[in-house]
This record gives C-alpha cells, structure tokens and sequence, in this order.
C-alpha cells in the first residue's frame, strides 16, 4: 500500500500497534500504575530493555501514553516522541536532553513564549548556562554567535509568538549543524499538519499538546518528537526528574489528534478571512499573521506549509490603545473567549501584556514589538462571519 495521507494517518496512527492481544477499535486507558510478568527472568529483560513492555507507568512507559507517541511521531515524520504533562515540561526536557547544562551556550529566539523566555532568562541561566537571545529573523547574526562561541541548542519557534515571525527552518538546521548545535523547533502554533520540522532539519520538535493537538480545551499535555537516540536520553532523565503525563490525558490528547486536519483547515480559513478584514478596520494599526500576502515571509510560510495555511493564530495592534481600551474591548466580547489558551475549537483572545508575556518587564515587552495595544486572537472552528461580527462590535466599544 502506498503511504497513507495525513489525515488516514491521524485517526489511525498509534491505534492497535502494541495492542494486538486486545481487539477494541480504540486504545483503552490503562490506569494501572505497575504490572506484573511470569516470572522474575521476564521481568530482568523488560526491566533491562531487552525485551518490549510496561514495568511502572509513572517513569517507563505506559500503554495508552505509548499510542499518543506513537500517532505523534508518526505525523512528524519523527523515529520517536515522549509525551510530557505540559508544553512547558517538553521544553525544559528537550533543553535538558539536547545537553544543555552548566557552561553551555543556548540561542533563543528572543520573542519565543514568555514562560520559555523566563525559563531560559530564568532557570537555565541561573544554573550556569549562558543564553544568546537573538531575532530569529537576523540570520547573519545567529550564525555569528554560533562561530564566535561553541553553542550546545537553538531554540525557535516556527511561527512566534506572538508577532507571528517565521523561521527559516532550514537554514537555521544548516547553520546549528555547521556548528556542532542542535536545532530544537516550539511547533505549537502550526501542529503536525503544517509543518514538520524535522523534514528540514530540526533535531526535536516540541508541541504544547494542550493546544492544537488535544484542540478541544479539555486536556494539558506536551510532546516532543525526535530520534530515537534523542528520546532515549530524555526518558533517562524523566526516570529521575518524574515528568509524567497520565494516560487520562494522554487518551483525550490522542482522540483530538484525530481530528487535528479538519479543525485546522477550518481554523486557518477562519484566520486569514479575520485577518484580511482586520487589516482593512480603521481602528487597526497593524495586523500580524504569516499568510498575509504582505507578511515577509509569507513566501517561507507558503514553503514550510506546502501552501496548506498559515495556522489559527493571529494577532493585531490597536490603534492608539492601552490597557484600560483593551479591557473595554475583551469585557465586551460575547462569542470570542477571553483565556489564556489557544488552539481550541473555541475563538479565543489573549492580552500578551498580561498574560503570556505577564513575566517581562514594561521594557522588555516593547524592545521584543509587544505593545500594550497588541491583542492575540485563536481562531475556532466558528463561523467565519460570526467571529467577525463579535470583534466588529466589540471594537466599537472602545474610542
């Protein structure tokens, strides 16, 4: 059979692979915590890794944990995943497994998640390694550091968040590689469907599986997709570190999976339709979104996607606005959600300010272009012209 299309793969990837002594259409959850074998010689080889299966949930593996990275690694073109209980979890893990430590040199896109940014600035820092933050658009400049100091990780997002920049995927692998560093990619904003980044590169590929991969708001997860050699190593340090996702979460993460293609088609139609009105809104100042025909790189974006969208996610400047405009605004929202989240089938609004860049300093939210008129919006699965509508007259509500 020839390979199978994206979404065959997502309903199905994962499903009854490891599995085959139980016939149910869908991988059960397996709560159990430990499980018991013939005889101690068995138990040796699977505790000594000669021999496939479970031995204790919480810090090897488990059933139902092991279908959701399978399905991952699958729609990542990945030789293998380890889910994780959140985003930000698959971030310290993937830094940590990528070898970053004490005296290490780490390049960070400047404008990545403000949790990332504080993790970075924050923890890693602070335990000795020492952080390059850079614009991921400034190639000459990431290369520079990365001749002048021997660099372990780069660290990006495709697409950021939240102006929205696009990486340049494969150049950035090219400049990492050249270097003896390791390209790790955040590839929240464009989940599996838009872009696999290992295909150009990347040596791990990070998602916050409560986004776009669960998609219904309902379960937090991470993942992270990589070789098998890369895993192994995180999985040693997960033994000690104890960051373990349930199988709870990880069969509701695994049943939105299945859906991700045609929520995502409908959610990037429903971006670039409020984008292209925004820009046209006399209260808007700017609007950023990477399928925009005049984004920068849209052209990159176009490539990296095979033309499929340029995911949910938008964000725009209002004109003249600051926090007490802003709070008009969101207060007077009735079908777009104002949480802290993105990637559900529901719109949702987001004040960077406050929220996800909240951990910054005033300053260091305006030198990255985060302005205290800056808005995020996640596009959902709504119609198109209600979610216009709600933010039409929402915009009304403010002067």
């Amino acid at each position: 059979m020839n390979e199978q299309q994206f979404t065959t793969r997502a309903v199905h990837a994962g499903e009854r692979a490891d599995l085959s002594h139980i016939n149910s259409v869908v991988t059960p959850i397996f709560p159990s915590v430990g499980y018991t074998f013939a005889d101690s010689t068995e138990l040796d080889a699977v505790l000594g890794g000669a021999q496939p299966g479970y031995v204790y949930s919480p810090r090897y593996a488990n059933p139902t944990v092991t279908a959701l990275e399978t399905a991952v690694a699958t729609l990542e073109s990945a030789e293998a995943a380890l889910a994780l209980p959140s985003g930000m979890a698959a971030v310290h893990l993937a830094l940590l497994g990528a070898g970053v430590r004490a005296g290490c040199h780490v390049v960070v896109a400047a404008d990545v998640y403000g949790a990332t940014y504080s993790l970075v600035q924050g923890i890693f820092a602070e335990l000795g390694a020492t952080v390059h933050l850079v614009d991921v658009l400034d190639l000459d400049g990431i290369e520079a550091i990365l001749g002048r100091v021997g660099c372990t990780a780069v660290l990006v997002e495709t697409i950021s968040n939240p102006l929205m920049k696009v990486a340049d995927l494969p150049r950035l692998a090219e400049l990492a590689h050249a270097h003896r560093a390791k390209l790790l990619v955040d590839n929240t904003f464009c989940s599996p469907y838009l872009c696999n980044p290992l295909t150009f590169g990347a040596d791990m590929v990070i998602h916050s599986a409560t986004k776009f991969i669960g998609g219904h708001g309902d379960v937090m997860a991470g993942v992270v997709a990589t070789s098998a050699e890369l895993k192994a190593e995180m999985v040693r340090l997960n033994k000690l570190l104890g960051s373990s996702l349930g199988p709870f979460e990880a069969w509701l993460a695994h049943r939105g999976l299945k859906t991700l293609p045609l929520r995502m088609r409908q959610q990037c139609q429903n971006a670039l339709e409020i984008a292209t009105w925004l820009q046209n809104h006399p209260k808007i100042s700017q609007v950023h979104y990477a399928f925009l025909p005049d984004h920068p790189q849209f052209d990159l974006m176009h490539q990296l996607s095979g033309g499929k969208g340029g995911g949910a996610v938008l964000s725009f400047e209002v004109r003249g606005a600051g926090k007490p405009e802003i709070f008009a605004l969101m207060d007077a929202l009735q079908l777009i959600q104002p949480a802290t989240s993105l990637g559900d089938i529901y719109s949702l609004m987001l004040y960077p300010a406050i929220s996800s860049h909240r951990t910054l300093t005033p300053a260091e939210r305006h030198s990255l272009g985060i302005g205290d008129g800056l808005l995020r919006l996640s596009a959902g699965i709504e119609d198109a012209a209600d979610i216009q509508a709600d933010l039409a007259q929402a915009l009304e509500k403010i002067s």
